[in-house]
């Protein structure tokens, strides 16, 4: 059976080309698009899908409220932060925010190679 993966992002063009990359790997599937993390939060409570990739920066709710809101209802559904600032995002997980990577939106192919080292599809 498939793994499960919920995209947010508020660019329905990253959005797009994240669900074409999960297509063509074997063994994953996005169960649910999200525009913004409140999007993510509930649609994640919904699908409860096996990992959740977050954007830093959303409307409505960013990346890293929705992180911790997720981690307090699904503590071990990994998440990443998909994010242009992986520098930051990076610099952030010094804190007590759990989130178990940070990818750089300029490097898809690694985000796939995260997903894979977190779920084996």
């Amino acid at each position: 059976m498939a793994k499960t993966i919920l995209v947010a992002d508020d660019n329905p063009t990253i959005r797009k080309m994240l669900c074409q990359l999960f297509e063509a790997a074997e063994g994953y599937n996005v169960c649910a698009e999200a525009a913004n993390g409140r999007e993510a939060v509930d649609l994640a409570l919904e699908h409860r899908p096996h990992l959740i990739i977050l954007d830093l920066s959303m409307p409505v709710m960013d990346g890293l409220a929705a992180a911790r809101e997720l981690k307090s209802l699904m503590p071990d559904v990994p998440i990443i932060l998909f994010t242009q600032y992986a520098d930051l995002g990076i610099y952030l997980l010094g804190s007590d925010l759990r989130v178990e990577r940070v990818v750089s939106k300029s490097e898809p192919r690694e985000l796939l190679a995260q997903v894979r080292s977190l779920i084996p599809g």
